[in-house]
């Protein structure tokens, strides 16, 4: 055993070794704390399109089953779908609202990211969750998640469960394979509708793989109860800029289609604040 002041001689050198390093301990906090936001109120105006496109998304989930909202980001597509599910929440035709999208973004998988369960998929979870907050108020919506009113899953987590009474919004489904779709499609169940939106040009999947939700829109399109929305570039109300930005990027026949309309993970960040979009 060493003397008592070699240990403190030891002690001293770590000390100032531990000196010497750079402080990441300020940015690390600002990154991992939770910083307090201002409550928002829940909605109190009535909900207008502001599209063509989203008058005809909006007709559509009222009148079938299933609907595909198709096309570019910024559109509106998360946005309403959220929003129009709150709705029918607070006013009592369903019980529930589920949220799920596949688990890819930029080659990276959940096991990846630090966290639980929870912590992991909430970025995938985010730019809905935002703008059911717009609609419902802060307190209303923490009571739902707490409640198992809202619940995000990850679309693997949907195998063997059937959803009834609900509305189910998957998001950024282009990145799923053909049979996660028709895993998904087959889950709809008493009372239920899915509103399915992604844009086939946004596909992170490798090349070899089949997109799923192309592959469900040329087999359903014509069945009874499922409908189609097509969103182009003119729809698109986040910002003017984003639609000579996407135009810029689908003019350039260089970059692969996969490869186009590249989103963050909260979906813009006028979604993030809850802002149209």
């Amino acid at each position: 055993m060493s003397p008592p002041k070699d240990r403190a001689a030891n002690r001293e050198k770590r000390r100032a070794k531990r000196s010497n390093r750079r402080d990441d301990g300020p940015l690390l906090r600002l990154v991992q704390e939770d910083v307090p936001r201002r409550p928002v109120a829940a909605r109190a105006k009535e909900l207008q399109p502001l599209t063509p496109a989203q008058e005809a998304y909006d007709a559509s989930i009222r009148a079938n089953l299933i609907t595909f909202g198709i096309g570019p980001a910024g559109t509106g597509k998360t946005w309403w779908a959220a929003m129009r599910a709150a709705e029918a929440l607070k006013n009592g035709h369903i019980e529930r609202i589920i949220v799920t999208r596949p688990a890819v973004e930029s080659g990276e998988s959940l096991g990846f990211l630090p966290g639980e369960m929870d912590e992991k998929y909430e970025p995938y979870f985010r730019p809905v969750k935002d703008a059911l907050e717009e609609y419902l108020g802060s307190g209303h919506l923490e009571y739902c998640i707490k409640a198992g009113i809202i619940e995000a899953r990850p679309l693997a987590f949907l195998r063997g469960a059937t959803i009834k009474h609900a509305w189910l919004i998957a998001d950024e489904m282009q990145n799923s394979t053909a049979g996660q779709m028709k895993m998904l499609l087959t889950r709809i169940g008493e009372n239920a509708k899915f509103i399915i939106n992604g844009d086939p040009r946004q596909c992170d999947l490798p090349h070899t793989a089949r997109s799923g939700l192309s592959d469900a829109v040329r087999r359903l399109e014509a069945v009874n109860g499922v409908n189609v929305v097509r969103f182009r570039e003119e729809d698109i109300v986040r910002h003017g800029i984003v639609q000579e930005i996407v135009r810029a990027y689908e003019s350039d026949n260089s970059i692969p289609s996969s490869e186009r309309y590249i989103e963050d993970n909260r979906s813009g960040l006028n979604r993030m604040l809850g802002i149209n979009g």
